[in-house]
């Protein structure tokens, strides 16, 4: 007789905290995608001294002023494959506003012969930049590709975004910094 009290009592604890999380998925609010912590944010941006796959230098400090977008690639990885048509809207959508972001793709354990043909077959005049050691990545705190920082025109990091893009989050999150700055 008590095993079955036992049995009852431990199925309706079951039910209830089976209800309870099923009250909390429903009422959670969403978050916003791939927006990851760092303990980058907030901070001056690393100092990156590289060169382009057209071998011209890039210092990103000489880029004060001026809303920067790094987008961590490799021309083989499947999730920078399908998030690439998205960054080329975007470059084109930050091309024709007065103070639009310039991006910049860095290139991870990549051939720039690989890099070259891959952005002749699908588009994006942006600069790319080389990171044969991996001294961007690891400056960063990249652990994979493809991985996206947007850094303000004071050079504070200012967002992570781990991960495939998805539609409309890089904009809606750079819309959202940029009226944080002028605030």
């Amino acid at each position: 007789m008590f095993s079955k009290n036992l049995v009852k009592v431990v199925s309706g604890v079951v039910a209830f905290v089976l209800v309870l999380l099923l009250w909390v998925l429903i009422i959670s609010k969403p978050s916003d995608g791939q927006v990851a912590r760092s303990p980058l944010l907030g901070q001056p941006a690393p100092s990156i001294v590289a060169s382009t796959i057209d071998n011209q230098p890039f210092v990103l400090e000489r880029r004060k002023g001026s809303w920067v977008v790094l987008n961590f690639f490799n021309s083989t990885c499947v999730p920078c494959i399908n998030e690439h048509p998205l960054l080329v809207d975007f470059a084109n959508r930050e091309f024709e506003i007065s103070n639009g972001a310039e991006l910049y793709t860095v290139v991870n354990d990549d051939s720039d012969i690989a890099v070259r043909e891959f952005f002749s077959k699908n588009g994006g005049s942006w600069t790319k930049l080389k990171d044969d050691n991996g001294a961007i990545a690891v400056a960063f705190g990249v652990a994979r590709v493809p991985e996206t920082w947007i850094i303000d025109p004071n050079g504070l990091v200012r967002l992570r975004v781990t991960g495939e893009l998805s539609e409309g989050l890089l904009e809606a999150q750079l819309d959202k910094l940029r009226e944080e700055f002028t605030s």
